[in-house]
């Protein structure tokens, strides 16, 4: 007796839990106060269902490994200055390979111990020696390149999520495809060029000083001195507002990065009434960009976005505090966005879109109405045949098999898991599945009872036999939908979390619940024959 009501109040807090955290995902509005104690998450749905973008991605990894060329360039120069080792040039030639041109031939063993010390992961590739000097060719070595390339790429794959958590989709599906292909799914998008744009941009900031010395005869001829390079420039006229673009030259060396920020926001220019990107930098790029201004007092630094120069103003005085602005010429939007990327990291290699696909919502209001239909037609044929078969036994059957459906939907809101259209399809799956347990333990019973034992131990029975042969034959399809949600991909999991939800919904109505009503209508019932 004490042992059944225990097991009345876990079904009836099962229950209740299951409607509460079904509440959100039915009703649009609820109290302020719901979401200060009681669960808010809703049930999500995936792109198939609601709607949003598909897109698949090629990180372009050699890229990268040219990036880390061409920040070894810089390193070996300064190398070379602090050990007094005279040279002509250093410079990336083809894809990462490094060149370096001694100002005579005196010093290649110095060269030699130099590189070898300082520089291990590249390798001799030839040398000869020249009119000018002597010439050394270094390149990375096959191991470090593939090191190089699947770094490129995972850290791609996490700058990505990082952004897209940031932008506000809910329960996106970012995940690698192959060696350098990373597979995106946005449920929900409304605007998808700007996803595309925030997914794709490079973000790769850059503080170059503005090379002062190149007089304005040699930008005409450009004819520029060594070390310095052409940049385009946005300029923003102050009364028309009014954008154009001109080329300024900058210097070579990149003086800082934005790897050291660590927080980008929007910001309001009370002058002028436009929005900027603030920016504020860990105590190491702190002191990095006080050194910086405070070598380079009254001359210009550039900060540079993805190759384009967005200001160059005149630094006044040495800059302590860590914090720097970008301003040109925003929209709110584009200065959230630009402080998004800025936040989440550079990519470290540019990104290529190799499939853009747009999925209406209209698809997934279809596919919802249609799976509902099946779900109704396929629960309604189950009851039928259950209450013919097993008669007044088989309306405790369709009690568990109603239950199951609510549970499941409120197991999907709690873990905040993804519908999709397989998904539906695993609950299509479970429907007919809830009912087999039943099956079994009724048919348990019809065998007790022309044993001739009374209801009582005719169910006790049939529910004590039965009970391994359920655990068995169910945890068996739990341990398919684990590996197939462990291992599977887009539609696959989402079967897979259904089918998992609803085994173990189903397992928990078939032996728990209708025990308990077994029991009550054979207690207190005064059930003297069972129908079935």
């Amino acid at each position: 007796m004490k042992n059944l009501k225990w097991r009345a109040l876990l079904v009836a807090g099962v229950v209740l839990a299951g409607i509460v955290w079904l509440i959100p995902s039915i009703s649009s509005e609820l109290p302020a106060w719901w979401a200060k104690i009681l669960p808010k998450e809703r049930i999500h749905l995936g792109l198939d269902l609601q709607g949003g973008m598909h897109l698949i991605l090629e990180v372009e990894a050699e890229k990268a490994v040219q990036n880390q060329a061409e920040r070894m360039v810089e390193d070996i120069k300064d190398s070379l200055r602090q050990q007094r080792i005279p040279f002509t040039r250093v410079e990336r030639v083809r894809n990462w390979d490094i060149q370096i041109q001694l100002a005579g031939t005196e010093a290649q063993g110095d060269l030699t111990r130099l590189m070898e010390k300082d520089y291990p992961i590249l390798r001799a590739a030839g040398a000869q020696t020249t009119a000018e000097g002597a010439v050394a060719d270094f390149t990375f070595t096959e191991a470090q390149v593939s090191y190089l390339k699947k770094l490129a790429a995972e850290q791609a794959l996490e700058t990505i999520r990082n952004r897209v958590d940031q932008f506000g989709v809910t329960e996106p599906d970012i995940r690698p495809q192959g060696e350098d292909r990373i597979l995106i799914q946005l449920p929900g998008v409304q605007d998808p060029q700007r996803a595309v744009a925030l997914i794709g941009k490079t973000a790769l900031l850059e503080f170059k000083l503005v090379a002062e010395e190149a007089g304005s005869e040699q930008l005409r001829d450009g004819r520029l001195p060594a070390g310095v390079r052409m940049y385009p420039m946005r300029h923003t006229d102050a009364v028309t507002g009014q954008t154009s673009e001109r080329q300024i030259p900058l210097r070579d060396r990149t003086l800082m990065t934005g790897e050291s920020i660590t927080n980008a926001g929007v910001a309001i220019d009370t002058q002028y009434n436009k929005p900027y990107v603030s920016l504020e930098f860990d105590s190491q790029g702190a002191r990095q960009f006080e050194r910086i201004s405070g070598e380079n007092v009254k001359r210009q630094l550039a900060i540079v976005l993805d190759g384009t120069v967005y200001s160059a103003p005149v630094i006044q005085e040495r800059i302590s505090g860590g914090k720097a602005s970008i301003t040109g010429t925003f929209t709110m939007e584009e200065a959230r966005d630009l402080a998004i990327v800025l936040r989440a990291g550079a990519l470290p290699a540019p990104v290529k879109i190799l499939e853009q696909r747009t999925v209406g919502a209209s698809l997934g209001s279809d596919s919802i109405r249609q799976g509902l239909v099946a779900s109704m037609l396929a629960g309604l044929v189950t009851i039928v045949f259950m209450i013919i078969y097993y008669r007044h036994s088989g309306l405790i059957a369709t009690f568990a098999l109603l239950l199951n459906i609510p549970l499941i939907l409120a197991c999907l809101a709690a873990f905040e898991a993804t519908l999709t259209l397989p998904g539906i399809a695993g609950i299509i799956l479970t429907v007919g599945m809830a009912v087999d347990a039943n099956v079994l333990i009724f048919e348990r019973i019809r065998e007790e009872l022309r044993l001739g034992k009374t209801p009582r131990a005719a169910v006790d029975a049939g529910f004590e036999r039965a009970t391994w042969t359920i655990l068995d034959s169910n945890i068996t399809t739990l341990i398919a939908a684990v590996v197939l949600f462990q291992f599977g991909t887009g539609p696959v999991r989402g079967f897979a979390v259904t089918l998992t939800i609803g085994i173990c919904a189903s397992m928990f109505t078939a032996i728990i619940a209708t025990r308990v009503i077994f029991d009550y209508l054979l207690t207190y019932g005064r059930v003297k024959t069972l129908s079935i």
